[in-house]
């Protein structure tokens, strides 16, 4: 994932988070080399379809994200009866993080236990039997105006922002490196933001903006976070689900994505704080031609490529 890696129990910082050129340290040592020739938001101002000459998967079959059609859904009363277990504790050291392209949150525990970690209740739910998933880092995708801003679709609908929870399997995979591309080594738990009421759980995160303008800016959040803030009450965790990959270079596959069917309301001017963040390092100025503000970060829906799409609700 970028910035930061989690061994099982431990939380390990990554070498490099960004040098005054730019350069990231990639998710895997052997793609780094390619990803110096691709920054991100120069992979964001192109087409897309460029992260497939440094990144073969980003062709793939099975690639994300998608315009989900919900009338194309199948019903499975298996994920009706075994439903998500969220187990997220507060986080006391949470970094927050403009990496240029999107803004990263990476809550931390300090004990063995993570206490950030999601399962299906009993067997068949979306998730393997046995697996537990720990959380990694939630990203936001938001878009310059209000009518995009998703990377995921509705129906051909496309919200203001999506926020992804990035998770991955500690009990099949020692590190997140190494679940990364691997079988059930990724679960993303998604949602989309719609512009309405001020959203309380979100004003720690909004309210750190300000000290992270810039590319590379990072900050420890002043107070306690707990991500299920986020989560939208227990009775509204109606979700679809599907097989994917990650949005982001290098789009490896074998991610389980599960997309919340309700959203996160949250107020305008919690919204025109993210469309406030930027691209580029203090001091440094945009390319030309681009105003230098971080919006529109989405990747376009991919082809569904025979897919199933699965709900665990009945339309």
């Amino acid at each position: 994932m970028d910035a930061f890696s989690r061994g099982r129990g431990k939380l390990q910082r990554s070498k490099i988070v960004e040098s005054r050129e730019g350069d990231y340290s990639s998710l895997q040592k052997g793609e780094r080399n390619a990803f110096n020739f691709v920054k991100f938001k120069d992979a964001y101002t192109k087409e897309c379809s460029e992260w497939s000459m440094y990144y073969p998967e980003a062709s793939g079959s099975s690639q994300s994200p998608i315009d989900l059609i919900s009338n194309d859904a199948i019903y499975d009363q298996r994920l009706a009866d075994k439903p998500l277990r969220f187990l997220y504790s507060t986080s006391r050291e949470t970094e927050v993080l403009n990496n240029g392209y999107t803004l990263v949150v990476f809550p931390r525990y300090k004990q063995v236990d993570s206490g950030l970690r999601i399962e299906s209740i009993g067997r068949s739910g979306p998730l393997p039997d046995d697996g537990e998933f720990e959380l990694s880092e939630i990203r936001f995708h938001w878009g310059k105006e209000c009518d995009r801003g998703s990377e995921h679709l509705i129906n051909h609908k496309a919200f203001p922002m999506e926020i992804q929870f990035v998770h991955w399997n500690t009990s099949k995979y020692s590190t997140i490196e190494e679940a990364v591309g691997g079988k059930n080594g990724i679960a993303i738990i998604t949602m989309f933001g719609q512009i309405g009421r001020e959203h309380c759980g979100l004003r720690i995160v909004a309210d750190a903006l300000e000290d992270v303008l810039y590319k590379g800016r990072q900050k420890t959040l002043s107070g306690p976070f707990n991500p299920s803030t986020f989560l939208p009450d227990p009775a509204l965790w109606d979700f679809w689900t599907y097989e994917g990959s990650l949005t982001t270079p290098p789009c490896s596959e074998n991610v389980t994505w599960i997309v919340l069917r309700y959203p996160l309301m949250m107020s305008l001017p919690q919204m025109e704080n993210f469309r406030r963040l930027c691209t580029f390092v203090k001091g440094d100025h945009p390319h030309p031609g681009d105003d230098g503000f971080m919006v529109d970060n989405f990747r376009p829906p991919q082809p569904l490529n025979g897919r199933v799409v699965y709900a665990s609700f009945q339309s």
